[in-house]
């Protein structure tokens, strides 16, 4: 697997510094992964090449933030959040809740919530823990399922925070809605907003850093970066490693 890394020199300094230009706090390193869905290996890789990076340059405190959407799509999203909870344990890791992940809690309570997770994506998921009789019904599926959820997944699902903030950015799965405080915005609007954050040119208070909406390449505008390269059907992770006042990727 061909990782790709680009790693510039820092072209602005403390005293310099262009204003516009967000900066994360001193002694500071984040890494921020987009959307998984399911695609274990991509994320074994994607790890493997931070921890790479951070032996190579060591110094800062490194903190790895992933933005949601671990699930769904993809073949292996039990072992995603196996990966996740170990990671947990092995780094300062945050993982934030993308709109998948809302959804597979509601289906653990309700059958008809099961029904509409099965239609965007979550059939794989169920697969990724239980493979029932051929032929089994819905309701089959469904309680076979909840019942091969260990609760250490539920747990995790459950304690998924909304954002994060560090210096002058906030990472958030889907976006904000333009001219709500961070404070006040929605939990739901910060899992699946979509065109009116998009559309949005003008700033939103941080550097917006987030997945949710796919694109090609990342997306990098003023008050925005998209992280989301669609790993799940590209087979491209995306990492976007900040420092100071550089941002460079690494993706598989």
């Amino acid at each position: 697997m061909t990782m790709l890394k680009i790693r510039p020199n820092s072209t602005v300094t403390e005293h310099f510094r262009d204003p516009a230009i967000p900066l994360v706090p001193d002694h500071m390193r984040i890494y921020a992964v987009g959307d998984v869905h399911g695609r274990l290996d991509l994320l074994t890789a994607l790890q493997a090449a931070i921890d790479e990076d951070m032996a190579a340059h060591p110094g800062p405190d490194c903190v790895e933030v992933y933005l949601g959407d671990y699930v769904d799509r993809g073949a292996q999203s039990s072992g995603v959040l196996d990966a996740l909870l170990q990671r947990q344990k092995d780094r300062k890791a945050i993982c934030i809740s993308g709109n998948h992940e809302a959804v597979m809690l509601e289906s653990l309570l309700s059958q008809e919530s099961f029904s509409r997770w099965l239609r965007m994506g979550g059939l794989e998921t169920v697969y990724s823990y239980v493979r029932p009789a051929a032929g089994a019904d819905e309701a089959r599926l469904w309680n076979e399922w909840r019942a091969a959820v260990p609760a250490e997944h539920i747990s995790f699902l459950r304690k998924l925070t909304s954002f994060f903030v560090c210096g002058d950015y906030v990472f958030v799965h889907a976006g904000l809605r333009p001219g709500i405080p961070l404070e006040e915005q929605s939990r739901e609007d910060m899992m699946w907003i979509r065109r009116e954050f998009l559309d949005h040119q003008d700033g939103f208070g941080h550097c917006v850093v987030h997945g949710h909406t796919p694109m090609k390449d990342p997306e990098v505008l003023s008050n925005r970066i998209n992280i989301d390269t669609g790993a799940y059907a590209t087979g491209h992770l995306t990492c976007l490693v900040l420092e100071g006042a550089d941002r460079f990727l690494i993706a598989t």
